[in-house]
C-alpha cells in the first residue's frame, strides 16, 4: 500500500497545512481540527514522480519548454490500459484546470442566460462557473432510493426538453456521492441530451478512482453511434495528489468544440506549459500503475473500517468511486449552521458541510479517506465522542 505517515491531529505539518486563519473562516476555530475536506489523497506521492519531479528540478534551468507528444501519448495509454478507453490523439486538447475547461467550453456553447443543467449535490465549482458567466444554473437533483443515489431521468428530460437549457454539467464519477454511473444510467443521460439537443460537459477528474467491483465508463463510450455533443475532463490531479503541479486535459470529438476550445486556448494564453508538470504529468501515467492500485486497497480497506465504527446517528453512503466518504448525519437532528458547528467545535473535524454542494446536501459532510487508518480511527473516535457528549 502507499506509505503512510503520523497525521497530527491539529494539522499543523500534514500535507494540507493551513494557516489560522483559513481554519478560522472555514471553520470557527484555528487548532485542534482534523483536516479531511479537501478532495486529494493525503499519502506520501508516487516514488515515480517524485523521482521524475528530483530529476527535472536537478537539471538547474526553468525556462520555455515544448509538450513533447510522448507527454498525451502516455494519458491515451493509460486511459486504453485502465479502462478500455481508445482515445484518439486528435482528440485531446491540454487545459490549466478542470475549472477552466468548463468555463471555456458553456461559454463556447451558450449564450449569457441559457440554462446550464446541474445534479446536486455536486462539486461547488459548478454553480459559481455557471453564475460567473451570466448563464443561470437549473437542478436536477440526485434522489436517494434504498440508501444509493441515482438521477431522476423524468425530471432530467423535463429539464433538457425547455429550448433555453443547453448543457448538462455531469459528474462522472459523481463528487460527493461517490456514484460510478453505469453504462445503462449513461446511455440513458446520453439519448435524452441527443433527443434535445443538449451538450455533455462531463467532469471525469475522478475517473481512476473506482472501487471494485465497479468501473468506470467514460461517456465517451456510449455516444457511439449518437449524435450527442460531448466534452470530457481528465487528469492525474486527483488521482495522485497534483493538483498544485499539473495540467489537466479536455477530450472531444466533436470539431467545432476542439476548434473552439483550442482558440480560446491560444486567445488567453492556457497551455502555458510548466515544466514540472510536465515532468510530473508523463511519470504518474507511465509509472503510477502499482501505487494507484495501493491506494484503491487503502480506500477500500478504509471505507470497511469507517462505517463499522460510526456510532449511531452517523451513517456512510458506501461509495462505488473517489476516495470522499459522503456521511448522513441527518439523524442527529441538526439544522444546516448547527450542524456545521457541531463538527468543527464538538467533533474537532474539518470536514465539507454537505451544504456546501446545494442545499439537498443539507444533513451530509464530505470526508477524505484517502489516508492513513489511523486517521480514520481518529476521526471516528472524534464523532463517536460529540455523538454521545
Amino acid at each position: 500500500m502507499p506509505r503512510t505517515e503520523p497525521f497530527p491531529p491539529d494539522g499543523v505539518g500534514a500535507v494540507q497545512a493551513l494557516d489560522p486563519e483559513t481554519l478560522r473562516r472555514r471553520f470557527g476555530r484555528e487548532v485542534g481540527l482534523l483536516p479531511l475536506w479537501i478532495a486529494e489523497p493525503q499519502v506520501p506521492v508516487a516514488e515515480e514522480i517524485v523521482e521524475a519531479l528530483a530529476a527535472r528540478a536537478a537539471a538547474g534551468w526553468y525556462g520555455y519548454e515544448t509538450r513533447p507528444r510522448r507527454v498525451l501519448d502516455a494519458f491515451r495509454a493509460w486511459m486504453r490500459r485502465r479502462h478500455g478507453w481508445d482515445v484518439d490523439a486528435d482528440a485531446v486538447e491540454v487545459s490549466p484546470s478542470v475549472g477552466t475547461s468548463l468555463a471555456v467550453l458553456v461559454d463556447l456553447v451558450t449564450d449569457p442566460g441559457d440554462g446550464v443543467i446541474l445534479q446536486p449535490p455536486v462539486f461547488t465549482d459548478f454553480k459559481p462557473i455557471v453564475r460567473a458567466g451570466g448563464r443561470a444554473p437549473v437542478t436536477n437533483p440526485l434522489v436517494i432510493e434504498d440508501g444509493r443515489y441515482v438521477m431522476d431521468l423524468a425530471d432530467l428530460e423535463e429539464k433538457a426538453a425547455d429550448p433555453a437549457n443547453r448543457v448538462l454539467l455531469l459528474c462522472n464519477p459523481h463528487n460527493p456521492v461517490g456514484r460510478a454511473w453505469t453504462a445503462e444510467e449513461l446511455a440513458a443521460v446520453a439519448a435524452l441530451c441527443e433527443a434535445h439537443d443538449v451538450v455533455v460537459l462531463a467532469d471525469e477528474i475522478h475517473a481512476d478512482l473506482t472501487l471494485a467491483p465497479h468501473r468506470f465508463t467514460p461517456f465517451a463510450t456510449v455516444t457511439e453511434g449518437r449524435a450527442v455533443r460531448w466534452a470530457a475532463t481528465h487528469g492525474p490531479l486527483k488521482t495522485f495528489g497534483l493538483a498544485g503541479v499539473c495540467d489537466t486535459v479536455v477530450v472531444t470529438d466533436d470539431e467545432e468544440l476542439r476548434t473552439g476550445f483550442r482558440e480560446a486556448s491560444d486567445r488567453f494564453h492556457l497551455t502555458r506549459n510548466h515544466v514540472f508538470g510536465i515532468a510530473a504529468f508523463e511519470a504518474a501515467y507511465r509509472g503510477g500503475d502499482r501505487w494507484l492500485d495501493d491506494l484503491l486497497d487503502l480506500v477500500a480497506a478504509n471505507v470497511a473500517r469507517l462505517e463499522a465504527g460510526l456510532p449511531d446517528g452517523v451513517e456512510l453512503v458506501r461509495p462505488e468511486a473517489t476516495y470522499l466518504a459522503w456521511l448522513d448525519l441527518r439523524a442527529l437532528g441538526l439544522d444546516v449552521p448547527e450542524l456545521a458547528r457541531w463538527l468543527a467545535l464538538e467533533a474537532g473535524l474539518a470536514l465539507s458541510p454537505g451544504h456546501w454542494f446545494g442545499r439537498q446536501g443539507a444533513g451530509f459532510a464530505r470526508m477524505t479517506i484517502a489516508v492513513g487508518p489511523e486517521v480514520i480511527d481518529e476521526a471516528v473516535a472524534r464523532l463517536v465522542r460529540a455523538v454521545g457528549a
